[in-house]
């Protein structure tokens, strides 16, 4: 006689086993629902090792809890809870981007849908106009508007004085020393006599506006043209629309490369 209990049948077996596995959606379906391509596709960035789930690379096969989980693509953590939104807005002139005004001046965030509430990623000052990005994603946020390894945003300056010359574009993208210190190198061309395109990835107050003024040509006019991979010419100041999720993936590989290299020269 055997005090051994019976083994329980192999259905039961494989039951108790799953409940201890990950519950969820497959990560690479959720991947693909957030504009990382097909599930295919994102089968292959996974089996690259490219993707963590709570600092751990991610295994194929892996399932998600989206409440709980911490989901990352090459370093930079991409937004999972329902409800994010993602607005891109040409913000007009004489709008500001703070959550209030105490002068009673128009508002970016009564330009966009009140709910859920939303927050610009960076500011434009009052007299400056272009794209503008609002989210409630503020992991994103953070890396694109972080002040030493944001992406590059990309402006179009009609400056005072004519055209600039050579000495004070290279000043420009070597660097300008500020109030704040010496600005990093820039991207600069002169398309035309006194319209400047510049390229920074900093996000100092009134940055453009003081480098100009800084080598003589103050800014009559100035609009952000470009966010890292957005940019939208037939947005008429004031519109606003949601980002596209082939845009928000664009847009969260270039953080990611920027996050690497700036890791890489610590």
């Amino acid at each position: 006689m055997t005090n051994r209990e019976p083994e329980r049948p192999l259905w039961e077996q494989l039951a108790a086993k799953s409940k201890l596995l990950p519950q969820g959606d497959r990560l690479q379906k959720v991947m693909a629902r957030h504009g990382f391509g097909s599930r295919r596709v994102c089968e292959d960035i996974i089996a690259e090792g490219r993707v963590s789930v709570n600092d751990v690379v991610a295994e194929l096969g892996r399932r998600i809890d989206i409440s709980t989980d911490t989901v990352k693509v090459d370093g930079v953590e991409i937004g999972l809870q329902p409800g994010l939104v993602y607005y891109l807005l040409n913000k007009p002139v004489g709008v500001v981007t703070t959550a209030s005004d105490p002068q009673g001046r128009p508002i970016v965030i009564d330009l966009v849908p009140s709910e859920p509430r939303v927050f610009s990623i960076g500011r434009l000052d009052v007299d400056t106009e272009g794209l503008l990005l609002l989210t409630n994603d503020g992991q994103l946020a953070n890396h694109i508007a972080h002040p030493s390894h944001g992406v590059e945003k990309e402006y179009l300056a009609e400056v005072a004085g004519g055209e600039v010359s050579g000495g004070a574009i290279r000043r420009l993208r070597d660097g300008v020393e500020l109030e704040d210190g010496v600005t990093a190198p820039a991207k600069v061309t002169q398309p035309t006599p006194g319209i400047l395109r510049i390229v920074i990835h900093e996000g100092r107050n009134r940055q453009v506006r003081r480098m100009c003024e800084a080598v003589g040509h103050p800014v009559m006019r100035l609009v952000r043209t470009r966010i890292g991979p957005l940019s939208d010419r037939r947005l008429q100041p004031g519109q606003w629309r949601e980002l596209t999720l082939p845009e928000l993936r664009l847009l969260t590989e270039a953080v990611a490369l920027v996050v690497q290299r700036y890791d890489q020269e610590q």
